[in-house]
């Protein structure tokens, strides 16, 4: 009834998820934003899970579209992102940062639910160079 070895292949995907996820949102905690430690945690995972989903209904019953659910996860996340970014009271806008971070969280979770491991780990990585580094550069040089 139950295979472990693709148990135990989800269980890795989900773990990794959580600490991809979690490095990210480690950087959005520091720097006190909205979307932190837990939202990104979350997305990954969830954005992970949902294609495991995906690819255990396809095991189950021929000509399902896997592609389908990974899509809808992106429209998911962009409302989630649309929530953290808001108007200030001098009419600039903020948060489209955490809202990019949040989208390619998601992004990692997909790789990382189809099992795509060093292109998860290369996105995570990237993402918190441009997270913490770059946004030094910008202070420094551009604003």
């Amino acid at each position: 009834m139950f295979n472990l070895g693709w148990e135990a292949d989800v269980i890795l995907k989900l773990i990794l998820a959580c600490v991809f996820g979690g490095m990210i949102g480690v950087l959005r905690e520091q720097e006190k934003k909205a979307a932190g430690l837990r939202t990104h945690m979350l997305v990954c995972m969830g954005a992970a899970l949902f294609v495991v989903i995906s690819l255990f209904i396809e095991s189950k019953y021929i000509g399902v579209d896997v592609g389908r659910i990974a899509s809808n996860v992106v429209i998911g996340i962009g409302f989630i992102g649309a929530g953290t970014i808001i108007q200030s009271r001098e009419g600039s806008v903020i948060g489209i940062t955490t809202a990019a971070s949040i989208w390619v969280t998601a992004a990692i979770g997909v790789a990382l639910g189809f099992g795509m491991y060093i292109t998860a780990l290369t996105a995570m990585v990237l993402a918190v160079i441009a997270l913490k580094f770059l946004g030094h550069i910008e202070k420094r040089f551009f604003k």
